[in-house]
């Protein structure tokens, strides 16, 4: 069942995408539990298949500290047909990534998720046309103001794709905002690496900008695109995708949030 386990959450457990095209190129497993559910386990809960709980490929059980993102994760794998589908449990992925590979190391994921604020999406502004100019400022300026105002993080914007350095300290204020918690860490790196922007994923996790909102402002120039020359039918396909994935994160966010305060 590691075996399995180590398919299911991908060997880049943190990059969701990387996670799914392996799976997709990995033949199906059949499925060998009848039942799946859920029971208390010391700080937490575990998922049970056929009343044993599931581990990591390094023999780590894996415990939820939600009652419902347990119930969750266990749905996924209770809604699996006669071959297991990683590419439909992404909630199973970032449990596998946070027992695995976060959890011993917050803070170097969370060093490593900071990375982002050096040259993050909202930096980079169309110089037109006048359309999208606008629609960048409407759906990224918020979340400037709000990181400038709330936390202290003074940013640098820039037209086109050049690279602007970053001030370190706005670097740090922003890093010193990010929640604590192994969880929280790791569903804001999914939401990080399939917006593109870490200030979004903090505006997320502060409370600053729903789930909608943030899905929306990262892909401000891609649906301009697509309203202005059409639908790519493929670009579409791929979008849903990582939209089931952040959704996956944001559930995580959700439901460990009470736990993960920490900053402002």
């Amino acid at each position: 069942m590691r075996e399995l386990f180590d398919e299911v959450a991908g060997r880049s457990p943190l990059d969701p995408q990387e996670a799914v095209r392996r799976s997709v190129r990995t033949p199906r497993r059949k499925r060998f539990y009848k039942e799946a559910g859920v029971a208390e386990a010391e700080s937490g809960f575990a998922i049970m298949l056929d009343g044993k709980p599931i581990r990591t490929p390094s023999s780590r059980q894996v415990v939820i500290p939600s009652r419902a993102l347990a119930d969750a994760v266990a749905a996924e794998w209770a809604a699996q047909g006669e071959t297991i589908d990683p590419v439909t449990m992404p909630l199973t992925r970032i449990a596998n990534s946070v027992v695995e590979g976060v959890i011993d190391r917050v803070d170097l994921v969370s060093d490593d998720l900071a990375k982002y604020f050096e040259a993050d999406l909202l930096f980079y502004r169309a110089g037109h046309p006048e359309g999208l100019v606008a629609r960048e400022a409407a759906h990224w300026d918020p979340v400037l103001f709000w990181a400038a105002q709330t936390l202290g993080a003074h940013f640098i914007l820039s037209e086109g794709i050049m690279h602007v350095k970053q001030p370190e300290e706005a670097v740090q204020a922003a890093r010193a905002a990010l929640p604590g918690d192994a969880w929280s860490i790791a569903a804001l790196h999914v939401v990080t690496t399939l917006t593109g922007s870490a200030l979004l994923a903090l505006a997320l996790a502060h409370g600053v900008r729903d789930a909608d909102q943030v899905w929306a402002a990262a892909h401000v120039d891609e649906d301009w695109n697509a309203e202005t020359w059409g639908v790519d039918e493929e670009a579409v396909v791929r979008r849903a995708a990582r939209g089931r994935d952040f959704e996956a994160a944001g559930a995580v966010l959700a439901a460990v949030k009470p736990q993960a305060a920490k900053g402002p």
